[in-house]
């Protein structure tokens, strides 16, 4: 049995004292809820205020990216090293925003996938295609090609290990969301390229969640797919209610 997931991902929102309100006030609302991670990923520059705020609670603390090397002459990036003494177990890989502005591709999510699994963070590998390739009919190329090319080199004992989240780009803060059966459709097309390049083991043991616009109204019937094991929330988890909302859904 797959252990839900649900992941908030701040993006560039909320101050160390805001991010510090927003995980005081999620704490109470989510205090009793079992058998789900939830994790909260806030910016760099509020990690270590959160995992203060949060240590002891039921949420674990994730960062939105990290470079591949240990250190080094590097400007402005963050080591997989920084992130574990900041209290980080887990961290976002490849999210459509890092590819779309930042130059992000397969071959640079996959050595950041094998810098975290060396370290002992839990990766969080995001897939999806974007609305004209949708429409072209070419998701399960895209999808294949995104796993394909980030699982590059990674043992099937590695493997087991990823979370990773299904993103459709046109659905990610535009306020479309895909319908559970669309979701549904490509979680499982995603399970059957891991047993492809593992077993069926891998395939059915790697947690699968969706992110693109995850509201409290839609959650439940996302969540009610039997391959989706959780959800990457963006906009949703930067108000406490809306969030718990969405995590005792699962």
């Amino acid at each position: 049995m797959r252990r839900p997931i649900v992941a908030g991902n701040w993006k560039m929102n909320k101050t160390s004292a805001e991010a510090v309100k927003l995980a005081e006030e999620l704490k109470p609302l989510l205090a009793d809820v079992k058998g789900v991670d939830i994790v909260l990923c806030p910016p760099f520059t509020s990690l270590e205020a959160t995992y203060k705020t949060i240590r002891g609670a039921n949420l674990l603390l994730g960062a939105q990216d990290m470079f591949w090397e240990e250190s080094g002459a590097y400007t402005g990036e963050i080591s997989a090293k920084m992130l574990l003494t900041s209290g980080c177990k887990y961290v976002i890989l490849g999210h459509s925003e890092r590819r779309t502005y930042f130059g992000e591709t397969n071959q640079t999510v996959n050595k950041k996938l094998k810098a975290a699994l060396r370290a002992g963070l839990v990766p969080i590998v995001c897939v999806g295609e974007r609305r004209e390739e949708r429409e072209a009919g070419v998701t399960q190329q895209i999808v294949e090609d995104h796993v394909a090319g980030a699982f590059e080199g990674i043992r099937a004992e590695q493997a087991s290990e990823v979370v990773i989240a299904y993103e459709p780009v046109w659905a990610i803060g535009t306020g479309l969301t895909a319908t559970p059966e669309q979701a549904q459709q490509v979680h499982a097309f995603i399970r059957q390229i891991l047993t492809k390049l593992y077993n069926s083991n891998v395939g059915q043991q790697v947690r699968i969640q969706y992110g693109g616009s995850i509201k409290p109204d839609n959650a439940t019937a996302l969540f009610s797919q039997p391959d989706i094991d959780g959800g990457l929330v963006g906009g949703a988890s930067l108000t406490a209610s809306s969030f718990a909302e969405i995590v005792k859904s699962v």
